[in-house]
C-alpha cells in the first residue's frame, strides 16, 4: 500500500521531530521544509497528500505560502498551525479554504485526529452510514409492518428519505439496492392504506384525516400571515420531499427554518387536481359546481391551470381575508428574471405568491429529451439536476431579495412525482384520459391489483366526464400503457418520471416556513 506522504512547513522544524517520528511510526512518509518559498518549490516538485503550514513564519508567512499553495493544488488539504486564535488570522485562513485549524502546542493526537478527517473520512463514513444503515434497516422493516395512520407513514417516508441521501454518498450500491427493495415494499403497503382510507378522508366525521391540498390554504398559510410581516409564498410544481431536502441547505444561508410540516396531495396527484385545489380551497367536484367557467375535466380543451389567481381571489375573500396580494405563474428563465429584478416592488403586499414550473418541466423533459434522461436516470441524479437548476435560478435571486426585504418565506408543491418501472395493461374508450398514472373515463378495463378503481368519482369528491365514468389510479412505480403498441409504449415510457397516482413520493409533500436571517 503506497504510503500517505505529508509535507510539514514550519520555520521551528526541529522542535517538532517528536512528532515527525511519531507519524513516522504510524506509515506516514513526512516531508519538512523550514519556509514558505521552500514549501512551494518543493509541492513543485512532489506530490503530496496534506500539508502540516505554520502560520508565524519569516518571510513568506503562512497565510501568503496557503495562497499560493491554492493557486498550484486547489484540491490539496492544508492544516493550519498557529500560536495566534486571534479572529481574524482564523478568518482569513478559513476563507483560504484550509482543511483544519490547530492551535500550538499541538498533540500527536490532535495531528493524528486531523489526518483521520481529512484523509481517511470517506472510508469513515461509508463504514459508519452502512452499518447505522443495517442497523435501522431491521427498524424500518418493523415500524412497516405496524405504521396505521397518516402521520406514521409521513414519519416513516422521512425515515426513508434520510437513508437514502445518506446512502447517496457511499460508493455502496448494495445498501442502496437494499433500500430501494424497502421503499418499494412502504409503497406497496402505502397503497394499501390509501386504498382502505382515502375516501373516507371526505367524511365530514373523519377524526383522522391528513391536511389535504384544498385544505392547506386555510389550515397552514393563512395562520403565517396573522403578523405584519410580508410573506412570500412559493409553490415549486412537482417538488418531491427528496429534492426539498436537496435545496433546503442553500435556502439556510439566508433564511432559517422555523416550521416544517408534511400534507397529503389529493388524488390525482396531477397539477390540474391538486394545485387548483390548493388555490381554490375546494374539491375538484365542488369547483366544477361553484366555477364551473374556471374548472376544466382532463377531456377538455385548453389550460387547465389558468385560473389559479381567480381561484386565490375567491378562497380569500370566502375566508374573510383582506390582504394585499399578487399571483405570479413563472413558466420561463425570462419571467423569472423579470419578477427578480422587480421584486422589491412587492415588499409592502402582505402575500406575494409564485408558482414556479421547472421541476414539472425537468420531469416532462426527461420523458420526451434523450440527454436528461441520461442526466436525470435514477433519484439520486434527479436530485442533483434539481439543485444545480435551483442554484443557478432567477427562483433564488427572489429568495435572496426577499430575505434582504425581511420576508417570511413558505415553500411548498402540489405534488411529487415517482420514477415509473412497471407496466400494467388497461384499455378504455377514446375519451379516455392520457395520463400514465391515472386514467379517468368509461368502461376502463384494468388489472384490478396493479390500481386503486374508484367507480363513483363522486365519493372522493372528483367531477365526472360523464354519467358512467370512473378513475383508476396506479399503484406504486406502475404506469398504466395502452395494448396497442405496447412494447415501443413501454420502452418510451419506461424508467421516467411521472405524477397522478398513489405512491409516498407524489402523496406526501413538504410544507416549510423560513424566518430571513438578519
Amino acid at each position: 500500500m503506497t504510503k500517505i506522504k505529508i509535507l510539514w512547513v514550519d520555520d521551528e522544524i526541529d522542535l517538532l521531530k517528536p512528532h515527525i517520528m511519531f507519524l513516522s511510526k504510524k506509515d506516514y512518509d513526512v516531508t519538512t521544509c523550514q519556509s514558505g518559498m521552500e514549501a512551494i518549490e518543493t509541492i513543485e516538485n512532489e506530490r503530496f497528500d496534506i500539508v502540516f503550514l505554520d502560520e508565524n513564519m519569516p518571510g513568506l508567512s503562512g497565510i501568503d505560502t496557503l495562497a499560493e499553495i491554492k493557486t498550484k493544488q486547489n484540491n490539496l488539504p492544508v492544516v493550519m498551525i498557529t500560536k495566534s486564535e486571534e479572529e481574524y488570522i482564523m478568518e482569513e485562513a478559513i476563507g483560504s479554504k484550509i482543511a483544519d485549524y490547530l492551535i500550538k502546542p499541538v498533540n500527536p493526537n490532535q495531528i493524528l485526529l486531523s489526518l483521520k478527517k481529512n484523509l481517511d473520512h470517506s472510508r469513515l463514513v461509508s463504514e459508519r452510514t452502512t452499518s447505522h444503515y443495517q442497523q435501522a434497516f431491521r427498524k424500518l422493516s418493523m415500524d412497516l409492518s405496524q405504521v396505521n395512520s397518516h402521520q406514521e407513514w409521513v414519519d416513516l417516508y422521512k425515515q426513508l428519505l434520510y437513508w437514502e441521501m445518506e446512502l447517496d454518498q457511499l460508493d455502496d450500491s448494495s445498501m442502496t439496492e437494499i433500500l430501494e427493495s424497502q421503499k418499494q415494499e412502504a409503497n406497496s403497503a402505502f397503497f394499501k392504506f390509501i386504498t382502505k382510507n382515502y375516501h373516507s378522508w371526505f367524511d365530514h366525521k373523519a377524526d383522522d384525516a391528513p391536511t389535504l391540498s384544498h385544505q392547506l390554504f386555510k389550515t397552514k398559510v393563512v395562520p403565517e400571515l396573522k403578523d405584519e410581516q410580508p410573506t412570500l409564498l412559493v409553490v415549486v410544481d412537482n417538488l418531491r420531499y427528496d429534492q426539498l431536502r436537496a435545496i433546503e441547505p442553500i435556502i439556510n444561508n439566508h433564511f432559517k427554518k422555523e416550521q416544517e410540516d408534511a400534507f397529503y396531495s389529493i388524488l390525482p396527484s396531477a397539477t390540474q387536481y391538486a394545485r387548483n385545489a390548493i388555490f381554490s380551497g375546494l374539491m375538484p367536484l365542488d369547483m366544477q359546481k361553484l366555477y364551473p367557467k374556471l374548472w376544466l375535466n382532463d377531456t377538455d380543451e385548453g389550460g387547465k391551470n389558468m385560473h389559479e389567481a381567480e381561484f386565490l381571489d375567491n378562497q380569500l375573500k370566502r375566508l374573510g381575508m383582506h390582504i394585499s396580494h399578487s399571483y405570479h405563474k413563472i413558466t420561463s428563465l425570462d419571467q423569472g428574471r423579470t419578477l427578480a429584478d422587480n421584486f422589491a416592488q412587492y415588499k409592502s403586499q402582505d402575500l406575494t405568491v409564485i408558482v414556479y414550473n421547472f421541476v414539472d418541466m425537468l420531469s416532462h423533459a426527461k420523458t420526451e429529451m434523450q440527454v436528461i434522461k441520461e442526466l436525470a436516470s435514477n433519484d439520486k441524479s434527479y436530485r442533483s439536476l434539481t439543485t444545480s437548476w435551483f442554484k443557478n435560478s432567477p427562483l433564488l435571486d427572489i429568495i435572496i431579495k426577499a430575505q434582504r426585504l425581511g420576508f417570511k418565506l413558505i415553500l411548498t408543491t402540489d405534488h411529487g412525482t415517482i420514477n415509473v418501472k412497471n407496466p400494467t395493461k388497461v384499455i378504455g374508450d377514446k375519451n379516455t384520459s392520457t395520463n400514465l398514472r391515472y386514467k379517468t373515463g368509461k368502461s376502463l378495463t384494468y388489472n384490478e391489483k396493479d390500481v386503486y378503481a374508484v367507480k363513483n368519482p363522486s365519493d372522493i369528491r372528483l367531477p365526472s366526464i360523464n354519467m358512467s365514468s370512473s378513475f383508476v389510479f396506479a399503484k406504486g412505480d406502475y404506469f398504466l400503457a395502452y395494448p396497442n403498441n405496447y412494447n415501443y409504449y413501454v420502452k418510451y415510457y419506461k424508467n421516467t418520471f411521472q405524477h397522478g397516482g398513489i405512491s409516498l413520493e407524489e402523496m406526501i409533500i413538504p410544507f416549510a416556513v423560513f424566518l430571513p436571517k438578519n
